[in-house]
C-alpha cells in the first residue's frame, strides 16, 4: 500500500493503488469515521471518474449514503463537510502532482484532516489484512449535491474592490478554474483556465520554478502589478512580483498580517511551519501576532492551527490556513485576501516587490533535497556538528530539527514518501549561507553518500 502518506493516499494510478483499493477505502470509512454518510468531491484528471465510482460503491455497499459534489476545489469539499455538519469527506486528486497521479483526500467532522495517524493507517492495515468488505442489508444511496453558489458566496464576503490592481493569472488547467472569473472577472489575463486533467501546458505545482515561466512572462508581458498561479485542487497559491520575481511562499503569510492583524484588528496567534523564514516572524510580531512554529503538511497544520485557536497560519508550500474557514485552508480565499492587501499598497504608491523587500531581510537556500537511505543519521550528524561548534539561540526537535543560531538558522527534516532529507538553510548574508550549504554538503555527500 505505498500510496497511503502522512497526509493523504496519493500515487500512480493503477501502479501504487487501483480502483479496488479505492472500493475498499470507501467501504472502511463510515465505519472508521462513524458516519452514515459521506461527502465526496473530485479533481479533473483522467482517472478521477473511475476512482469515483468505485469509492462510492464502496461507501454505499457499506450502508452509507455518498452526497456528491461532482467537480470541485478540495477547500469546496472542506467547505461542504464543515457548514453541512458531515462526519466523513472524501476529495478525489493529486493535488499538484503529474497527470497521472491521483488519490484521495478524507476528513472528518469541521474539516479535519485524517491522516496516517489518526485513520488512514487503519485503513491500510485493514486492507493489507484482507479484511472482508461484505455488502450491508441495507445499501446507501447516492444524492448529488450543489455547494458552489454557497462556497462562492463566502469567498466573495472577503473581496474588496481591486479595480485599481492589473492582476495576471495561471490557473494551471485546475480546479481553481470553477471559480476565479465568477470572483475576478474578465480584467485579468488569464492563462491555462480550463479544466483539463491531462495538465497539457505545465504540471500544476507552482513551487517548481519551470512551471511559473509562463506567468512570469505574462506579467512583464501585461505590466501586471502582481501574478497569481494555483494548484491543480486549488488549494495553494503563489504569487509573482511586478518584475516577474516568484515570491517565496513563507513571505504571503507577513502580507496577510496587514489584512488580519492591521485592517481587522485580529491580534493572536499566527501558525507558521518549521521551514518559514525568520522575517515573517519579525514582521509580525510588532503588529500583534503571537508566532506559533509547527510541523509541515494540512494533516498537522490545520489540527494545530484549530486547538491554539489561531487567526491564520501558512507553509512554505503555499497553503494558507483560516480561522475564518474551519481552520482549513483555501487557495482562492489566500488569493482574494492577498490581492485585497496588494491593492491598498499600490494605492499609497507601494508595488508588491516594495512591500517583499520590507519583509524579506534574509538570503534564503530554498529546499535543497538529498537522497540517502539512513536519514535519522544524518539528520543527528549536521545537528551535532553544528551546535557543537556555535551557541544556538532556538531548538525544535519535531519534523526534524530546526536550530536557529544568532545570523543564521536551518532545518532538515526527512522526507514521509521518499529516500530523503530535505534541508534548508537562511543567513543574514550570501556569503555565509553559501559556507554553511557547503559544509551540510560535505557532511552528507562524504559522510552519508548522498547524491543531490
Amino acid at each position: 500500500m505505498g500510496a497511503f502518506h502522512a497526509y493523504d493516499i496519493r500515487g500512480i494510478y493503477n501502479a501504487d493503488f487501483d480502483r479496488d483499493t479505492a472500493y475498499k477505502v470507501g467501504y472502511f470509512i463510515p465505519e472508521l469515521l462513524g458516519a452514515d454518510k459521506v461527502l465526496v468531491g473530485r479533481d479533473c484528471r483522467l482517472s478521477s471518474d473511475e476512482i469515483h465510482d468505485f469509492l462510492v460503491k464502496g461507501i454505499t455497499d457499506a450502508g452509507a449514503d455518498v452526497y456528491d459534489l461532482g467537480l470541485s476545489t478540495t477547500p469546496m469539499v472542506y467547505f461542504g463537510t464543515a457548514n453541512y455538519g458531515f462526519r466523513a469527506s472524501v476529495q478525489i486528486t493529486a493535488s499538484h502532482n503529474p497527470a497521472r497521479y491521483n488519490g484521495m483526500k478524507v476528513s472528518r467532522e469541521n474539516a479535519l484532516p485524517v491522516g496516517l495517524d489518526n485513520g488512514l493507517g487503519q485503513i491500510r492495515d485493514w486492507i493489507d489484512a484482507g479484511r472482508p468488505c461484505p455488502p450491508a442489508a441495507r445499501k446507501g444511496t447516492v444524492h448529488m449535491m450543489d455547494v458552489h453558489k454557497e462556497y462562492l458566496d463566502f469567498l466573495l464576503r472577503f473581496k474588496q474592490d481591486c479595480s485599481g490592481l492589473k492582476i495576471a493569472m495561471d490557473v494551471s488547467n485546475g480546479m481553481a478554474s470553477l471559480y476565479v472569473k465568477e470572483i475576478f472577472g474578465d480584467a485579468p489575463a488569464y492563462i491555462y483556465d480550463t479544466m483539463d486533467g491531462r495538465f497539457p501546458n505545465h504540471e500544476p505545482n507552482p513551487l517548481v520554478q519551470s512551471n511559473v515561466a509562463d506567468l512570469k512572462a505574462l506579467v512583464l508581458k501585461t505590466g501586471a502589478d502582481v501574478g497569481v498561479i494555483y494548484d491543480g485542487d486549488a488549494d495553494r497559491v503563489m504569487f509573482v512580483d511586478e518584475n516577474g520575481r516568484f515570491i517565496s511562499p513563507d513571505l504571503m503569510i507577513a502580507v496577510l498580517g496587514h489584512w488580519f492583524l492591521e485592517e481587522k484588528g485580529e491580534k493572536g496567534k499566527v501558525l507558521q511551519d518549521i521551514r518559514s523564514s525568520k522575517a515573517v516572524g519579525e514582521y509580525l510580531v510588532p503588529m500583534g501576532a503571537e508566532m506559533e512554529t509547527w510541523k509541515v503538511g494540512r494533516a498537522f497544520a490545520a489540527r494545530k492551527l484549530r486547538e491554539i485557536d489561531g487567526v491564520y497560519g501558512g507553509e512554505l508550500a503555499g497553503h494558507y490556513y483560516f480561522r475564518d474557514f474551519f481552520y482549513s485552508d483555501s487557495g482562492l480565499l489566500a488569493s482574494i485576501l492577498i490581492l485585497n492587501v496588494v491593492a491598498k499598497f499600490k494605492k499609497a504608491g507601494v508595488s508588491l516587490s516594495a512591500l517583499i523587500s520590507k519583509i524579506e531581510k534574509y538570503r534564503n537556500s530554498g529546499e535543497i533535497n538529498f537522497r540517502l537511505e539512513d536519514k535519522q543519521g544524518a539528520m543527528d550528524a549536521v545537528r551535532d556538528h553544528f551546535m557543537s561548534r556555535e551557541k544556538s539561540t532556538a531548538y525544535m526537535d519535531f519534523d526534524g530539527y530546526r536550530v536557529e543560531f544568532p545570523d543564521w538558522w536551518f532545518n532538515i527534516r526527512p522526507s514521509n514518501t521518499e529516500p530523503y532529507l530535505r534541508f534548508i538553510c537562511e543567513a543574514s548574508s550570501q556569503e555565509l549561507l553559501d559556507r554553511k550549504i557547503a559544509e551540510v554538503k560535505e557532511i552528507l555527500v562524504s559522510g552519508f553518500g548522498a547524491e543531490l
